[in-house]
């Protein structure tokens, strides 16, 4: 039986704890076209609570995968955008689209 810290170093295992939370993919493939407000966002995905969409677009910016840019305006705007690294997973985005799709 294998030992747990045997994943440790394992990359599948780093890239899986940058996708934890149930939304963060849908959330990336979302953003992949271009940057949206967070009202886009949420209504292209209708399920999740906004308290959870905030907190993973906070933990998708401190990964690196995105960006928040906050404009200078009244009332308030703010653009979510994927980042180059962020941008670096759309081909493996549109891989598992079409992995599934082959598989239905």
């Amino acid at each position: 039986m294998k030992n747990k810290n045997d994943y440790a170093d394992c990359p599948v295992t780093e890239v899986i704890a940058l996708f934890a939370g149930r939304w963060k993919l849908i959330i990336l493939r979302v953003l992949s076209r271009h940057a949206r407000r967070f009202g886009e966002i949420s209504v292209r995905i209708p399920a999740i609570s906004k308290k959870v969409l905030t907190e993973q677009l906070k933990e998708l910016e401190a990964d690196g995968l995105i960006s928040r840019k906050q404009f200078g305006e009244f009332p308030p705007r703010v653009e979510y955008a994927l980042t180059e690294y962020g941008k670096s997973l759309c081909p493996l985005l549109a891989y598992i689209a079409a992995w599934k799709k082959e598989r239905v």
